[in-house]
């Protein structure tokens, strides 16, 4: 038998037995002749008071007896309380314990049939390294995160942060993605999509609100490429939301009528435009989603720049999956089916990647 399952069951056992010991004595001095409810010393010792201070001329007779009869009362009644006592009947007893005996044999054997029970301990710190070793690719994203964490120790670059900010993001942990783009920002203040990309993590920690932070951010992105739409977009919508509905909703047509006909984006304008103007919108804005669309439109565009990128390929299949973009999925599937068509172990990894489950 595994030493952590003799472990459990010791546990179990010991707590078992103290919770027997207690609540037997309990029991049994519930039962003895002197142990009854301190409250009726209490009340009794508030009639004798009451008679004494009769006896001394402090209170009137009619006082006497209206305290009497009020002490009287509860004493009574607490009297009453403590004589149903709390004690199952014997007849209840052994059910109780069978049924509290059957629920630690099941949650033992749960754990037997569930569990884990002979595997070692595993240190978070020997689990990195073992993801250390793994591909990249076939990680979680909380997995990754860890991985780059304590890959920008030994090497704090400005991409290492980008993608541990990205990797947070798909963790759902928007606030670990600020502070890595902050320090990405640290080294490179001059790049917009940085600052466009912590406007987004903090409108994802504030639900969506554009709150002076974000604006600052979103804003310094603008400064930087008049181009960065997703920024722009937030700024009117925070514009609109601040007080300033009309230049929020111009701003947003402008942005609009800067788009193609069909470019999805469009809904999210119409969406702001309607909350701007309190119209029932249809859509909801998702900062955190956004951003990570942006980011996988940039590896999209990076592998039509520079295809020869096994992992760029599976990562995009993947993300496009995870994003529940099938049309997308497929395109960058079938493209890089051509390319690695004589390379079955990256054909494998690709299949593997558009089957991923997508997000909830």
């Amino acid at each position: 038998m595994a030493p952590m399952v003799v472990f459990w069951m010791g546990a179990g056992l010991i707590a078992v037995a103290a919770a027997a010991v207690i609540l037997l004595r309990a029991a049994r001095a519930a039962l003895q002749p002197g142990a009854e409810d301190p409250t009726l010393e209490v009340y009794r010792r508030q009639l004798s008071e009451i008679d004494d201070l009769a006896e001394r001329g402090l209170i009137e007779v009619a006082e006497q007896e209206a305290a009497r009869v009020e002490a009287s009362r509860r004493l009574l009644s607490a009297a009453d309380a403590s004589s149903l006592g709390w004690v199952a009947p014997a007849s209840q007893r052994p059910w109780i314990f069978a049924i509290a005996g059957a629920v630690g044999l099941a949650a033992l054997g749960g754990y037997l049939v569930l569990g884990q029970p002979g595997a070692a301990d595993q240190p978070l710190q020997r689990r990195i390294e073992a993801w250390r070793s793994d591909r990249l690719t076939d990680l979680t994203p909380p997995q990754l995160a860890a991985v780059l964490r304590e890959a920008i120790k030994e090497r704090p670059e400005v991409e290492g942060f980008r993608f541990l900010a990205l990797a947070e993001a798909q963790s759902d942990n928007p606030a670990a993605a600020a502070r890595a783009l902050r320090r990405a920002l640290a080294l490179a203040p001059e790049r917009a999509d940085l600052w466009e990309m912590l406007g987004l993590s903090l409108l994802s920690q504030s639900g969506g609100e554009v709150t002076p932070e974000a604006r600052d951010a979103l804003a310094q992105a603008v400064r930087l490429n008049p181009e960065a739409l997703a920024a722009r977009f937030h700024l009117a919508r925070g514009r609109a939301a601040s007080g300033d509905r009309e230049g929020g909703v111009n701003d947003l047509r402008t942005l609009a009528r800067a788009l193609p006909a069909g470019d999805p984006r469009l809904v999210d304008i119409d969406t702001a435009i309607r909350e701007a103007t309190n119209s029932p919108p249809t859509v909801a804005v998702g900062p955190a989603s956004e951003m990570i669309n942006q980011m996988v439109a940039g590896l999209a565009q990076r592998l039509q720049s520079n295809p020869d990128d096994p992992e760029g390929w599976v990562r995009l299949v993947r993300s496009y999956a995870v994003l529940g973009d099938g049309p997308r999925r497929d395109a960058a599937l079938e493209q890089a089916r051509r390319r690695y068509g004589a390379r079955p172990e990256v054909l494998e990894q690709l299949e593997k990647a558009a089957a991923t489950e997508p997000m909830r």
